[in-house]
C-alpha cells in the first residue's frame, strides 16, 4: 500500500506506475482514492469542530450554572444536545469513508523501482547473469518422476488416493535427500549470520491482507472453515506478521531471519496442478529468508539475498541464472523483483526454483511496522527469498546429479547431511 500523500500530491506518477505495470483497469482507484481522501478529511474536519464546539460550550454551561443563571444554561444544554446526534452522523461517515478509501488504496499497486524493466508479462523478463556451466549429458535424463521411481524414492498413487492429485509420499533415501537439502539451507543461511525460525503455519486475515494482495490471497490461500484462520503459502506471511503494530529500535535492525515451513497453496491460475510429477503442487516444505531493514538498506540487502540463492546452489552442482522480474510481471506489492532458475538438462531451459522480492514500506504501512525516529516513526522495508523449495528444486538437483547408471550422486557438502553416503543407488 502506497502513501496517501502520493495520491494527493503526485497522482500522475501513481497513474503512471499502473501504466508501466500495464493494468490500465486500474487507473480509476487513483481518482476514487483522491475524492474519498478530500471527503473524508473534510468529515474529519467538521466532526473536530463540532467536538471542539461542544467542549466550549460544556465550560460555558459549568460557568453559567455558577453564576446562577440557570435558564440560559438549559439554553445553551440544547445547543450541546443537536450537536451530538449530528457528530454521531460525522463519526459514522468517517468510518465509512476510511473503509472504502482503504479498500481503493489496497489494490493500487506499489511503486517500482526506477530500474525494473518494463514489459508486460514474464516473457519479457530480463536475464541478468548465468552461473556454472548448463550442461547436456550425452545419456537421456529421465523425467523426474522416473528418476525418482528408479530410486524407489516417490509414490504418487497412495497419494492421490488419500489426498488427490498435487500431493505425494517420498521415500527413503529421496525423502532422506528432501530433508538433507532442507537443513542444508538452514545452516547454510545460519552461517551467514541469519537467525533460524520455524514460525506458525496458520495466520489470521489481518496478517494475510497485510503480506499479499486480494487476488493472491484469492489464488493461493486455504482458509480453516469456521475459524479466522489461513494456512500460509510461505513462511514469509508469519514472518513479517512477526512485527506487526511494533515499533522497531534503529540499533535491532535490521532483523535478518531465516524460516523453515510447509507450504500450502490452491494454485488456481493458468498453471493448474500436474497429475504426474512435483512442480507444480498444493503442498510442499520451503527454507525461506526474510529482511526487516532500515529503508535506505534495502536495495544492498536484495543484491544480498538473491546472491545467497545462487551461491547455495552452485555449492550443490547445480547451474543457475539470475531473471529480472519486468513491470508486468510484478506483484501489486513488489518494488523490484529477480527471479532465480535452475537449469534443466533434460529440458534444455531454465526453471524458477525460487525468487527475491524488495516489497519497500508496503507490507510495513499495511501491517504498521514502524522505526523509531528522532523526527517521529516512520516504516521499516522488507524483503524476501527463497533458499531452496523441494520437491521443486529436487528436480534440479537430481538431473543435474543423475549420474548414466541412473544413481544420483551427492555433491560433498551434503554427504553430512546424507549419513556420509556420496551415492544414491538406483534401486530399480
Amino acid at each position: 500500500m502506497i502513501d496517501i500523500k502520493r495520491i494527493r500530491t503526485e497522482p500522475e506518477l501513481v497513474k503512471e506506475n499502473i501504466r508501466k505495470k500495464f493494468k490500465e483497469d486500474k487507473l480509476y482507484l487513483v481518482d476514487e482514492a483522491a475524492e474519498l481522501d478530500i471527503r473524508l478529511r473534510e468529515a474529519i474536519t467538521e466532526a473536530d469542530g463540532l467536538r471542539s464546539r461542544r467542549n466550549t460550550i460544556s465550560k460555558q454551561i459549568g460557568a453559567l450554572i455558577g453564576q446562577g443563571k440557570k435558564e440560559e444554561a438549559q439554553q445553551v444544554k440544547k445547543e450541546v444536545a443537536e450537536i451530538g446526534p449530528k457528530l454521531s452522523g460525522l463519526e459514522k461517515l468517517e468510518e465509512e469513508l476510511s473503509a472504502q478509501l482503504k479498500e481503493r488504496m489496497m489494490q493500487i499497486p506499489n511503486i517500482i523501482d526506477e530500474s525494473v524493466p518494463l514489459g508486460k508479462d514474464d516473457s519479457e523478463n530480463v536475464e541478468v547473469k548465468r552461473y556454472g556451466q548448463a550442461v547436456v549429458p550425452d545419456f537421456e535424463i529421465p523425467y523426474h518422476v522416473d528418476i525418482m521411481e528408479d530410486l524407489a524414492g516417490i509414490d504418487l498413487e497412495s497419494a492421490r488416493k488419500i489426498s488427490g492429485n498435487g500431493f505425494y509420499f517420498l521415500v527413503g533415501e529421496v525423502a532422506r535427500l528432501h530433508s538433507a537439502v532442507l537443513s542444508y539451507a538452514r545452516d547454510f543461511m545460519i552461517d551467514k549470520g541469519f537467525t533460524y525460525c520455524i514460525p506458525p503455519f496458520m495466520i489470521r486475515s489481518s496478517v494475510v491482507s497485510g503480506v499479499m494482495s486480494f487476488a493472491e490471497m484469492e489464488n493461493m490461500m486455504y482458509k480453516i472453515e469456521g475459524e479466522d484462520l489461513y494456512l500460509i503459502g510461505t513462511s514469509e506471511h508469519s514472518m513479517i506478521g512477526k512485527f506487526i503494530d511494533n515499533i522497531l529500535k534503529p540499533e535491532d535492525l535490521p532483523h535478518a531471519m531465516t524460516s523453515y515451513s510447509p507450504c500450502f497453496r490452491k494454485e488456481v491460475g493458468a498453471h493448474g496442478i500436474e497429475e504426474r510429477g512435483v512442480y507444480r503442487i498444493h503442498q510442499f516444505e520451503k527454507q525461506e529468508m526474510i529482511v526487516v531493514c532500515q529503508p535506505e538498506d534495502s536495495p544492498a540487502w536484495f543484491e544480498k539475498l538473491w546472491g545467497y540463492t545462487v551461491e547455495c546452489f552452485r555449492s550443490l552442482d547445480i547451474p543457475v541464472r539470475a531473471l529480472e522480474c519486468c513491470s508486468g510481471d510484478l506483484a501489486d506489492l513488489k518494488v523490484k523483483s529477480i527471479d532465480v532458475e535452475a537449469w534443466s538438462p533434460r529440458q534444455q531451459k531454465y526453471f524458477e526454483v525460487g525468487s527475491c522480492s524488495n516489497l519497500g514500506d508496503a507490507q510495513a504501512r499495511r501491517l504498521g511496522i514502524r522505526i523509531k525516529g528522532d523526527k517521529g516513526n516512520y516504516f521499516a522495508h522488507t524483503l524476501n527469498n527463497t533458499v531452496v523449495a523441494p520437491p521443486r528444486m529436487l528436480i534440479a538437483f537430481l538431473e543435474n546429479n543423475l549420474l548414466p547408471s541412473g544413481s544420483v550422486k551427492i555433491p560433498t557438502p551434503l554427504r553430512p547431511y546424507m549419513g556420509g553416503a556420496e551415492v544414491i543407488e538406483r534401486k530399480r
